[in-house]
């Protein structure tokens, strides 16, 4: 049977979305993949439909309870024999479904990290026929992603214990440095990586910033409003920092008549469970959640996202607007932005690993919020994508802009600096080498004696600042976080460099210091 009878034949498809052919080939032929599809790009059956080819089980790795139970009852309702084993089966249970992997009657088994590396795991693990291992919400294990699971990061045993078996790691959203540290903590083997189109244009965006509470409040009741006047069945999900906010919401929402919910990691997984099935079924039309909520949720007709607070970074920002517009209809992402965000985000930081690298990341999705440049321009081209057109469906393309002044000349600056120094230079460090400082790591390095150095003594650290990241959102260049958070100048800065291309900037403005 080949992959596209077994697709029509199991899952009754005619055909393959984008680049799962090429995924469930390459699974067939053992070869070790990372796999980086956006939400709603069919990431499950890359690892489902090879399952049902290949002999033995094939093991998922994923985060969440309620994800696998929502993807056993998918696979059940299809005929295809799925478990899991997870903190929530009691002895019984468990018992039930060790007798189904020892008789062979399971085809695709569900484990959290914490379930593979117990005991009962490491056992199954060494004791089954196993024909492929599938790693969902891979971007957990990379220390450049998400602080989401420690235990995603103890994954990298898995080759150690079973080399010959295949890897196969999906994710909706990694930067390049990212993928780079998910096959080098995984230790793959001559891995092959597919990346999808990150682009989703069905999804309109807008920013807003610096809103009170009770302004914030109404506009959100007035976006969902206007939501329901073009679609009466219109659901979405509001994302939140803090429990405390996810229940306000919820609690406004009710009282103002739109049927709210709130998720977070409080609940127990019985009511979260109810939560999630409440929103599937569409018994509400807000979900009112903290960051997990929405991993893996099968519903395409989410209609709009909602950030009532700033996102740490750029891949949480767009890996929760993706889980709207699904099926390809028109989609809305609104998000609120204010200082006390960024001072709250810098409390969290605080506490956790890689402190530098997430205040860079956090600097740029400010930056983000900031920005008069296109909004999806500057989302591509964070993952690697360089586009120079505009969307023209943001409010950034939409919206008057402010006065522009004529940036070509300290553009060329700024690239020329970076270029000179081989493209080994962090912001700060251009900044320093532009306005001739005699910081002790400008002339280790001998960065003094670049023809660049000084030559922007004109402008104020800040003013360099805003101008370059101005430069980065445009696309002029990019910060490759995975090489030290380093500067590279990109084929369109380099147009401008050589007098192709001209480039505007948005006056510098003094901002309120956080």
């Amino acid at each position: 049977m080949t992959p596209l009878e077994a697709l029509h034949t199991y899952f009754g498809y005619s055909s393959f979305r984008e680049h799962q052919e090429e995924v469930v080939a390459n699974a067939l032929q053992g070869k070790d993949q990372l796999v980086i599809l956006p939400t709603g790009g069919g990431k499950s059956l890359c690892y489902q439909l090879p399952a049902l080819m290949l002999p033995g089980i094939t093991l998922v790795i994923s985060p969440l309870i309620s994800l696998m139970q929502n993807q056993i009852k998918q696979l059940d309702s299809l005929g295809i024999p799925a478990a899991t084993l997870n903190s929530s089966l009691n002895n019984e249970m468990r018992q039930n479904v060790l007798l189904l992997i020892r008789s062979e009657r399971v085809k695709i088994l569900y484990l959290s990290p914490e379930t593979l590396f117990s005991a009962l795991g490491m056992q199954i693990l060494r004791q089954s026929t196993i024909s492929l291992i599938a790693i969902d919400e891979a971007h957990c294990i990379s220390q450049w992603g998400h602080d989401f699971r420690p235990e995603y990061a103890q994954l990298g045993v898995i080759k150690e214990e079973m080399p010959s078996i295949p890897l196969l790691a999906l994710t909706a959203t990694a930067d390049p440095a990212t993928r780079q540290d998910i096959l080098a903590q995984l230790q793959m083997v001559n891995p092959i990586e597919v990346v999808g189109d990150f682009d989703r244009p069905n999804i309109r965006l807008a920013v807003r910033r610096g809103r009170k509470k009770a302004d914030k409040l109404r506009e959100i009741v007035d976006f969902i409003t206007e939501q329901e006047e073009n679609d009466s069945e219109s659901s979405g999900i509001i994302y939140a920092t803090s429990r405390k906010d996810t229940e306000m919401l919820a609690s406004f929402l009710n009282d103002q008549g739109i049927r709210a919910l709130p998720y977070h990691a409080s609940m127990s997984a019985t009511e979260r469970a109810l939560v999630h099935n409440a929103f599937l079924s569409g018994q509400v039309t807000a979900v009112c959640a903290t960051v997990a909520f929405g991993m893996g949720i099968d519903k395409p007709d989410v209609r709009w996202v909602i950030h009532y607070n700033m996102p740490k970074n750029i891949e949480e920002y767009y890996q929760e607007i993706g889980r709207a517009g699904r099926d390809g209809e028109p989609a809305a992402a609104l998000l609120f932005y204010s200082y006390a965000d960024i001072f709250a985000l810098n409390k969290m930081i605080q506490n956790t690993t890689l402190q530098d690298l997430s205040r860079q990341k956090m600097e740029y999705m400010k930056q983000f919020c900031e920005s008069q440049v296109c909004r999806r321009r500057v989302l591509l081209g964070y993952f690697g994508t360089r586009v120079e057109e505009d969307c023209h469906n943001c409010d950034a393309c939409l919206l008057p802009k402010e006065p522009t002044i004529d940036g070509t000349i300290p553009a060329q600056k700024a690239m020329s600096a970076v270029i000179r120094t081989g493209e080994r230079v962090t912001l700060p460090l251009v900044i320093d080498i532009l306005r001739g400082s005699r910081r002790l790591e400008v002339l280790h390095y001998g960065y003094h004696r670049l023809p660049t150095y000084g030559v922007g003594r004109d402008l104020s650290a800040l003013e360099w600042q805003d101008y370059i990241y101005q430069m980065i959102l445009y696309g002029l260049m990019y910060i490759d976080y995975g090489q030290g958070s380093t500067l590279h100048v990109t084929p369109l800065g380099q147009k401008v460099l050589r007098g192709q291309e001209s480039f505007r900037l948005t006056p510098f403005q003094i901002k309120r210091k956080v």
